[in-house]
């Protein structure tokens, strides 16, 4: 019997503060507009989301502030590290992004980039900030669950 265990998906950067920072309420899987020197050095994996937002210009979601480092072999048509990036969606998905971000104070932060089937994709959340208690609490919930692991990993 064949069992696939790759679905296809090779992942190239996690943001790791987004669950930190932010309560995660939805996640959309998006593709990303790329250039081809862009697409290169995604390629090489030196890809820096932690810091990048999602936000609405003209009817389209674009994400801001993500980090795409230069292609060193691309010469005199490379791309901005920093430039927005548009993100493909359906125009129903950007309609309800659209609503809630307005309506209801969310954000869109990106929780991690990934190659499917060959494309580049975004994991985006539509996520409410954290107070800081909720971080401390979050805080002390793991470091409780690693005790506890710790505690019945050394009695049994």
């Amino acid at each position: 019997m064949n069992i696939k265990k790759n679905n296809g998906l090779k992942i190239i950067c996690l943001n790791r503060k987004a669950s930190f920072n932010y309560f995660l309420i939805e996640l959309i899987e998006a593709g990303l507009v790329l250039k081809g020197s862009e697409i290169k050095s995604v390629r090489n994996g030196k890809v820096n989301i932690a810091d990048s937002y999602g936000i609405e210009k003209d009817g389209e979601i674009y994400l801001i502030n993500s980090h795409i480092p230069v292609y060193k072999e691309a010469s005199y048509s490379n791309h901005n590290p920093y430039a927005e990036r548009k993100l493909l969606l359906n125009k129903r998905e950007i309609n309800k992004l659209i609503g809630k971000i307005n309506k209801e104070g969310l954000t869109i932060v990106p929780t991690k980039m990934y190659f499917k089937k060959g494309k580049a994709k975004v994991e985006i959340a539509v996520a409410k900030g954290k107070k800081n208690y909720d971080k401390r609490q979050t805080k002390k919930t793991k470091d409780w669950n690693r005790e506890k692991a710790r505690f019945f990993r050394k009695t049994s």
